[in-house]
């Protein structure tokens, strides 16, 4: 990640002493040794890193587009840089993913990577384009939380697949594994707005920011037309107000909201670890299944 600059140093120091749980390396590194007895190779390293670098990227500009401060607890790129910076040093880990698989001739790692920043893109500005309306089905939910959240880590897991087996149907197999932890993944995320054990209150985020989650759009679907006008309405004119906020929230979870996304991540779950029970039982078989728990399970 070192650059000529010294100040686009400073800030990707800044970066890699904050990192996250690196979790989408670790599905990368562990469909690779699952596939290759425990081995992994210079491409499986090349494939994880560039997943990492875009990764990073990508929430160096969500933090920007979001006007958000603050990234797993300390100060966001552009709280510290201002704006303009941020999106530059976004490009730059941009780029720099790109190229270390073009310098080492991995461009079938490139293309999975390639699709995946695509499919990104596209799910952000669906989202975006949804939300001004408020009459998001549950295909359209899902078709933004697949290419917004799971597509990445479908990206992953093909990734480390492709790094040790390229062009076997296994590529293809954890691809759809990773969508499949992906989309549980994102309903967990959230279900948190609605409140869980470590934060112990509902926070209300999505409903401030008219995010359509699936708790919510199923509570629409299944209340009365004059409900379902109360609702939009708070959304669309009240979601400052904390009050009317939480009405929605206990509304969600009165007209049983909540129940119903807990039921489908858990079938995206199970639906995950049936794909990998085709695999035989290995230490990094089982990783893999305590990943997938952790997604359900995990309290932030």
């Amino acid at each position: 990640m070192t650059s000529k600059v010294a100040l686009l140093n400073r800030i990707t120091h800044y970066i890699v002493n904050r990192k996250g749980k690196q979790m989408r390396p670790m599905f990368v590194f562990l469909a690779a040794k699952l596939l290759n007895n425990g081995e992994v190779n210079e491409r499986t390293y090349r494939g994880a890193s560039v997943i990492e670098l875009i990764h990073t990227a990508t929430l160096v500009h969500d933090d920007v587009v979001d006007e958000s401060n603050k990234r797993r607890g300390f100060f966001s790129i552009n709280a510290l840089w201002k704006n303009k910076i941020a999106v530059l040093v976004g490009d730059y880990l941009l780029s720099k993913g790109l190229l270390l698989s073009i310098d080492n001739g991995d461009f079938d790692l490139l293309r999975i990577i390639s699709v995946a920043v695509r499919e990104m893109s596209e799910g952000e500005l669906l989202q975006i384009e949804k939300a001004r309306r408020l009459d998001i089905t549950e295909d359209v939910y899902y078709d933004i939380i697949r290419q917004k959240t799971a597509t990445l880590i479908a990206a992953c897991c093909s990734l480390g697949a492709c790094s040790v087996k390229p062009e076997s149907e296994d590529v293809e197999t954890f691809r759809k594994f990773g969508e499949l932890c992906g989309m549980a993944f994102q309903i967990k995320d959230d279900l948190f707005d609605y409140g869980n054990e470590s934060i112990g209150k509902p926070t209300g985020i999505d409903i401030k920011e008219q995010k359509m989650t699936l708790p919510l759009i199923y509570a629409l679907n299944n209340c009365t037309k004059k409900e379902k006008r109360w609702i939009i309405n708070s959304i669309k004119n009240h979601n400052k107000d904390k009050k009317r906020v939480k009405e929605v929230i206990a509304f969600v979870k009165k007209t049983g909201g909540l129940d119903y996304a807990v039921a489908k991540m858990l079938a995206y779950k199970d639906e995950a670890l049936v794909l990998l029970k085709s695999y035989p039982e290995s230490a990094y078989r089982s990783a893999l299944e305590l990943m997938v728990n952790y997604v359900v399970e995990r309290k932030k």
